[in-house]
């Protein structure tokens, strides 16, 4: 059906949109002279706007039809971009990425209803496929068109938002010509209640994913805030493309290693995503620390293909553990672990980097990941552990 490619390509316009600001942060920087810790609060701003959306109006598709709430998104993201065009100081900027969090979570969970709406019969499970990779995919490609430009084309804070602009109004048309798949019914007001939940017997499998998915999206956060400073102050690499690659590199990998890895179970890419991510987070770190940009380089990736697998990996664990009726709730905590995981510590971060220097700051953060995904590792390591004695010795 030719609508599913085309929502596949509404979802990662808005998540491109979501990283074009990354490679823009040190210009304002330059241009309204905040500090770092500001600059992460900005990134910040857009996760709050976001998880507020997610846990509100994450069901409203079901109740209002697809259609009316991803018109909704559409519009409020280009209201976001309208805003971002025309910013002349880090108010109006903060203004911009609260209300794009909204439209994206919004956007997200219908779009992501809306291919399982339009998944073909004999292609199934290729809405899941989809939904796991255009995010990182949309941060990809966003971050590095957001650098392209920026160091290659006119009026590098204006161009960009421009151009999605322009995308925004295809989706817009794209919608109105959108089959609707979810017909109206009946509490669309009770929908918006927020809903998570971690129930008492899935515990025990759930702490153990917890530390990871706070260490990968972490990375994440570390990446799309300040990411670009550290390759411009700490590596000299000061062409303002590579503030985008730099965000491409770690998302792009992650986005190709989802892909790839699809058909692995969750539970075998448990304790090999953290290793991956450790190790590295620690070949980076040590690029930074000796001024070596391949080093640095080799270790991102290491550390993508760490972050597209703990995707799958901890994800998939909710998703095999929960039971039809917990499925709603139980996401919606998965969101909050994970971007409290990407925005938290991006804040803790830049107010180190206004106290301590980019440098410092940078080292203690690599290296609180790198603990974090230790206890990942050694937890999983644990469990699997005690599942053989349990197969071991059953009548024990």
């Amino acid at each position: 059906m030719a609508a599913f490619p085309g929502v596949a390509a509404v979802f990662v316009v808005f998540l491109a949109a979501s990283s074009v600001p990354s490679p823009l942060y040190s210009i304002y920087q330059q241009q309204w002279h905040f500090s770092a810790w500001v600059l992460t609060v900005v990134f910040a701003l857009y996760v709050v706007g976001l998880l507020g959306s997610l846990l509100t109006v994450g069901a409203l598709s079901d109740h209002l039809g697809r259609r009316p709430v991803l018109a909704a998104a559409v519009a409020l993201e280009a209201v976001a971009l309208v805003l971002f065009l025309t910013a002349g100081n880090v108010t109006v900027l903060a203004a911009a990425r609260v209300l794009q969090g909204i439209a994206t979570g919004a956007a997200t969970t219908t779009l992501s209803a809306t291919l399982v709406d339009l998944e073909p019969p004999h292609a199934r499970g290729r809405a899941g496929v989809v939904t796991s990779v255009a995010p990182l995919t949309g941060l990809a490609l966003g971050a590095l068109g957001s650098g392209f430009l920026v160091a290659f084309g006119p009026a590098p804070t204006r161009l960009v938002y421009a151009l999605l602009l322009g995308a925004m109004v295809l989706a817009a048309a794209l919608t109105a010509v959108l089959p609707e798949t979810s017909p109206r019914r009946p509490g669309a007001v009770a929908s918006l209640r927020p809903r998570a939940a971690l129930p008492a017997h899935l515990r025990a499998d759930i702490v153990p994913v917890v530390p990871a998915m706070v260490a990968g999206w972490a990375l994440a956060g570390l990446f799309l805030s300040l990411g670009p400073s550290v390759a411009a102050q700490l590596l000299g690499l000061h062409s303002r493309l590579v503030g985008g690659v730099v965000v491409t590199l770690l998302a792009g990998t992650g986005a190709l290693a989802v892909a790839v890895l699809r058909s692995r179970s969750a539970s075998a890419l448990l304790a090999p995503s953290s290793a991956l991510l450790g190790i590295g987070v620690l070949a980076a770190l040590a690029g930074i620390v000796a001024d070596l940009v391949w080093l640095c380089a080799a270790g991102t990736v290491v550390a993508g293909v760490g972050l597209g697998a703990s995707v799958l990996a901890t994800f998939g664990t909710f998703a095999r553990l929960a039971r039809p009726h917990e499925r709603s709730a139980l996401f919606a905590s998965a969101n909050i672990i994970c971007y409290l995981g990407n925005s938290v510590p991006a804040v803790l971060g830049g107010i180190a980097v206004t106290a301590l220097g980019l440098r410092t700051a940078t080292e203690i953060y690599a290296l609180t990941i790198v603990v974090i995904v230790s206890v990942a590792f050694l937890l999983r390591m644990n469990q699997l552990r005690t599942q053989r004695r349990a197969v071991v010795t059953p009548g024990e």
